[in-house]
């Protein structure tokens, strides 16, 4: 048996935990939510990097499905942003229920695998969501959210983002009120996307596990958004999960300066660099064409989780790849068929099974469970939080 079967086999008892899939906002930009225009029954491979066939075929058994809208929408607007992203899962969810079955816990994750389904679950990306309000928080854990990351691309008013100038130091004091907040509901606290010192507070305030649903190792590819080793190192006493991320920028460092000529030129075409319409995509693959890439592939994320295993332990690893939420992808990780490619890499390196084993599925599930398991105590010992920015930040 070769090392791509051995990969299979392995999936097929223990799939792929993916922290980080952009299919909601996809469906937004390209056919508002009109899921008979872009119908993941069928090959979308012309338009996504996600349909169900795809998803089979990649071995997916569990899914964080980003709820994500952009920086640019901003309080209410970004609310009801938000909640229209947690319709459409819904609705993926009921429209393909012999695939997709809704996860809120540990227990249906294991429940779907035992049924052959893919477990749905939700993250919300970007504190922005939640327009300073705890209230909304619990609302959107409510729902079925079950991470936040806590910025995305630019800072909110409590927290300082990994792509924007520092403003707060970190966590203001309303920032890690929202952390205690999410602890004792049992929403995971989401460090990708957040500047060094946010995940260092973050850290110092959680009393459970954190993830980072789609980020790297820096000390391979020293790029903002992704993990210093100190972190990496915290991470075991925290019981959390670092999730490594496939997006070229963040894990080739040849990438890093390519991609920003790239954003410059969609800018320049008065797009968002962001954008994944058709309309921005060809602008992209224009510009690939006169510029040829650097090609990130499977060895070159093999080469991350080899780091971040080293430093965090087999215990905190996991994977995000962020499909449908980037405009590139690394050779044999195309889209979402490319999870078993990975693992092989992985397998020709020496990894265990036992440790592959954690990696797809079992520290995702544990990192929620031990979650779960800190909300219960928490609710014995402490009511709702109903602190403002104003109370607790001036």
């Amino acid at each position: 048996m070769n090392e791509l079967d051995r990969a299979h086999a392995l999936l097929a008892d223990f799939p792929v935990v993916d922290g980080h899939n952009d299919l909601p906002w996809a469906l937004r930009e390209q056919v508002r939510y009109d899921l008979d225009r872009l119908d993941i029954a069928a090959d979308q491979s012309a338009h996504l990097h996600t349909d169900l066939a795809r998803l089979r075929a990649g071995r997916v058994g569990a899914q964080f499905w980003s709820v994500y809208v952009r920086t640019d929408l901003t309080g209410d607007e970004a609310v009801s942003a938000t909640l229209e992203q947690i319709d459409v899962v819904g609705q993926l969810i009921a429209r393909y229920p012999e695939h997709l079955v809704r996860a809120l816990t540990a227990d249906d994750m294991e429940a779907a695998r035992q049924d052959g389904r893919i477990a749905s679950l939700m993250g919300a990306e970007g504190g922005h969501s939640i327009n300073n309000s705890l209230a909304t928080l619990r609302a959107l854990h409510t729902l079925g959210v079950r991470y936040l990351t806590l910025t995305h691309n630019d800072n909110i008013p409590w927290a300082d983002s990994a792509t924007d100038a520092p403003a707060c130091g970190g966590l203001t004091a309303f920032g890690r009120e929202v952390v205690r907040e999410m602890n004792r509901v049992g929403m995971l606290v989401d460090l990708s996307h957040v500047a060094v010192g946010t995940m260092r507070a973050a850290l110092e305030t959680t009393e459970a596990p954190v993830v980072f649903s789609h980020s790297s190792a820096r000390a391979v590819c020293d790029h903002p958004r992704n993990i210093p080793d100190d972190v990496l190192a915290a991470l075991p006493a925290n019981g959390g999960v670092a999730m490594a991320t496939f997006v070229p920028k963040f894990i080739l460092p040849e990438a890093v300066a390519w991609t920003a000529r790239a954003d410059d030129n969609m800018r320049a075409h008065g797009l968002h660099h962001l954008d994944t319409t058709a309309e921005g995509m060809r602008v992209q693959r224009a510009f690939e064409a006169a510029h040829p890439r650097p090609m990130a592939t499977a060895a070159t994320v093999a080469d991350h989780l080899d780091h971040m295993r080293e430093v965090a332990g087999v215990d905190h690893i996991g994977i995000g790849g962020d499909y449908d939420g980037t405009a590139f992808t690394p050779a044999g990780l195309e889209d979402v068929t490319g999870y078993p490619n990975l693992i092989a890499e992985l397998l020709t390196r020496g990894w265990s099974t036992a440790d592959l084993a954690k990696l797809t599925w079992q520290n995702a599930v544990r990192a929620l469970r031990d979650a779960e398991s800190v909300a219960r105590d928490l609710q014995t010992r402490r009511g709702p939080s109903n602190a403002t920015l104003e109370q607790l930040d001036g």
